[in-house]
């Protein structure tokens, strides 16, 4: 017969288990990962992160040493050490020993936390329920941990390398295994304020990178906006056949796109300047050699490119709006630009607001038409730059043209530091994001 004052396993005992040191396990569970446990009798765990901790000892010592050795020194004999190599080895082994210290704390605190329950009288439930117990609490852990491990070797690592070519000297005449790289700290970024040849570039370059983005992107809103409200108007009729034409243009892939245009704008044989312009007695237009008339065509063309899916976006939003405001409106004696400014555009920018943001800092980074319609040109003399160059297709050029890695690295961190700043700054002024965090 169970005895009525028995407590069930895994529940506190008072006065039991007093002599259990919790200090003890956090002090063994710190000397070597898995004593902690052992001393808490959690002996398959504590076997278990001995044998995690001295394969990776054994597995990665070597490595790990070569690269913080590496990361510091990025070699010291040319043709011998190849500095690139050894910078990745670097960035390698610190985000090894990252996640190597993340799971050491766990184990320390694990090991802490379960001897303070044992001195508290915790006792240990039977092995099967203890295995079972693990399994459900891990089921999580499990299925994320790939994902994790994809999102530091894919996303993480390829952005502390590009960071850190930001800091040194890897251009053609420091290109390894031939000549060693080294660390010049924000040099790169003072060069690009101070030296003239990159001084003018990186200004003229941000600008128009500056303008394009801005005004590109709100034609492309306002296009989209005005032709969605039309549209949607009840005295329109066919309106079905309207919206099909009109997101025509979003069906056709962009390259395709860009590459019609690019051939209609061209100086010589382009349809634009032989055949419209021509009809009405206008003379060509430099639109490929002239930088203020390729601008002018890149963000006509940009234009005709993105309004498509604004339009789509907009009109399901507009769909949305209750008749009911709309007709108090009209009792109240609102006109039409009333009814628009105070209900349409509000609700409109209130459902749209995260993706209209998306749309500037895409445009920012819009690389494809820059690239396809003309290659950043025309060129500048002077400059490493083209005409018509944004950061992103600049940073391209400098990559893969002049093999100026550095500065490349450099601009690509502001690039991202723009974009980021614009992106936080919008969207914690944005009404839906402080509707969320007001929800959340």
């Amino acid at each position: 017969m169970r005895e009525q004052n028995a407590v069930p396993l895994g529940h506190p005992t008072p006065g039991i288990h007093q002599k259990h040191r919790p200090w003890l396990a956090m002090v063994l569970s710190i000397l070597f990962a898995g004593l902690g446990q052992l001393y808490n009798r959690s002996y398959i765990k504590g076997i278990i992160l001995i044998l995690i901790e001295l394969a990776f000892i054994i597995t990665f010592s070597d490595f790990i040493g070569l690269g913080l050795w590496g990361i510091v020194t990025l070699g010291t004999i040319p043709k011998v050490d190849h500095s690139i190599f050894l910078l990745v080895y670097g960035l390698l082994s610190l985000l090894m020993l990252g996640i190597a210290a993340v799971i050491y704390v766990l184990n320390v605190r694990d090991a802490k936390r379960q001897a303070e329950q044992i001195a508290r009288g915790w006792q240990r439930p039977k092995q099967r329920e203890t295995i079972k117990q693990a399994y459900m609490n891990s089921i999580p852990y499990i299925l994320s941990v790939p994902g994790f491990i994809l999102l530091i070797f894919v996303v993480v690592f390829p952005l502390l390398f590009a960071i850190s070519l930001a800091f040194t000297n890897y251009d053609l005449y420091h290109s390894p295994p031939r000549n060693l790289v080294d660390w010049v700290g924000f040099d790169n970024f003072i060069n690009l304020v101070t030296v003239p040849i990159w001084n003018q570039s990186f200004l003229k370059v941000l600008s128009w990178t500056l303008v394009w983005t801005i005004v590109s992107t709100t034609l492309q809103i306002g296009l989209g906006l005005f032709l969605a409200v039309l549209v949607n108007d009840k005295r329109i009729r066919f309106k079905r056949l309207i919206r099909t034409i009109l997101i025509l243009p979003w069906a056709i892939p962009n390259f395709v796109t860009i590459m019609i245009f690019s051939a209609l704008f061209n100086d010589q044989f382009g349809a634009i300047n032989r055949t419209i312009l021509a009809r009405f007695n206008i003379a060509p237009v430099p639109w490929l050699t002239d930088p203020l008339f390729t601008k002018i065509a890149l963000i006509s063309i940009q234009v005709w490119l993105g309004f498509p899916f604004l339009f789509a976006l907009f009109t399901g939003v507009l769909q949305s709006i209750s008749h009911d405001t709309y007709e108090a409106a009209d009792v109240d004696g609102g006109t039409r630009w009333q009814k628009f400014r105070y209900i349409t555009l509000p609700h409109v920018l209130f459902a749209t607001a995260p993706l209209l943001i998306i749309q500037y800092t895409s445009n920012f980074n819009n690389f494809n038409i820059i690239y396809l319609f003309n290659g950043g040109g025309p060129a500048v003399r002077g400059q490493t730059a083209g005409g018509t160059d944004i950061l992103i297709s600049w940073v391209y050029k400098l990559t893969f043209t002049t093999n100026n890695y550095n500065m490349a690295a450099a601009i690509s961190l502001i690039i991202g530091i723009i974009v980021i700043a614009f992106a936080f700054f919008q969207f914690r002024r944005t009404k839906s994001f402080k509707e969320e965090r007001d929800h959340s």
